[in-house]
């Protein structure tokens, strides 16, 4: 059991550092973690279904701007590890997974907590001109993300599912409180750090009217895009168009002058 724990830690490690370390390549979602927590714990079978359960659950969680998202990581890897270790049937164990997650959401936030410090150390060597500095804090930065998902796993499936329920229920009432007013200040957070790059006043008037289409008429996010892309593809053909009779007017001065070049 020690060794199988420990290799979906060092799983959950690596599946953390999508994203953050080689680019996003989809390694952190439960659809690619199921199956090898499966291989792990020898039920492959398992590990599909449940990867695929977890999956959906798990697939409309983001990350927007500084907002942090339930751990999908330790979410979809100790669900699997109890669904094949204790035998849960499938409902039961993707039930799991959201405690589990928000647990890994709550040691996300302190993992970026703990990142501010790496960020100083990157900026003062960005401006000493020391590459050696900015190396070691973005790797700090990364293996302290590391350290954290490998400890919950490790220890989630040592211990078990029970054990971490009883943590979590154990942390003191302000403590989760204080976190839950956090998360739920994060994303606004990040909508405003976004607003903050991307608003000016070409982009202003369709951050309104997808204000309008959302708050005052009650349009979901599918039909926002849909209107949204309805509005690119006018852009687009109205700067083609437009282009086309620059292009043209440009064009048109060039014969004449080779007409009086000719006649002369």
């Amino acid at each position: 059991m020690v060794v199988q724990a420990l290799l979906l830690g060092i799983l959950a490690g690596f599946a953390m550092w999508d994203g953050r370390v080689a680019g996003q390549t989809m390694f952190e979602r439960p659809l690619v973690t199921g199956p090898i927590v499966g291989l792990i714990l020898g039920d492959l079978q398992t590990g599909i279904i449940m990867g695929a359960s977890v999956e959906l659950v798990m697939m409309g969680i983001a990350g927007i701007g500084a907002s942090t998202p339930p751990d999908v990581v330790s979410g979809g890897i100790l669900s699997t590890a109890f669904a094949i270790l204790s035998g849960l049937d499938t409902g039961t164990a993707v039930a799991l997974a959201l405690p589990v997650a928000t647990l890994g959401q709550l040691l996300g936030i302190f993992d970026r907590t703990v990142n501010l410090a790496f960020a100083r150390i990157a900026d003062k060597g960005a401006e000493e001109g020391d590459p050696s500095k900015v190396t070691f804090a973005l790797w700090g930065g990364a293996a302290v993300f590391w350290i954290t998902s490998f400890l919950v796993v490790f220890l989630g499936v040592l211990l078990g599912s029970a054990v971490i329920e009883d943590f979590v229920n154990w942390l003191p009432d302000f403590i989760l409180h204080g976190f839950e007013v956090a998360s739920g200040m994060l994303p606004a957070l990040g909508i405003a750090i976004l607003m903050n790059l991307i608003f000016d006043k070409t982009n202003a008037a369709y951050f309104f009217v997808g204000f309008v289409l959302t708050a005052l008429l009650g349009m979901t996010t599918t039909g926002v895009a849909i209107v949204g892309a309805v509005i690119a593809y006018v852009i687009y053909q109205t700067t083609k168009r437009h282009q086309a009779e620059l292009a043209s007017v440009t064009v048109a001065p060039t014969h004449e002058s080779d007409d009086l070049d000719g006649e002369l």
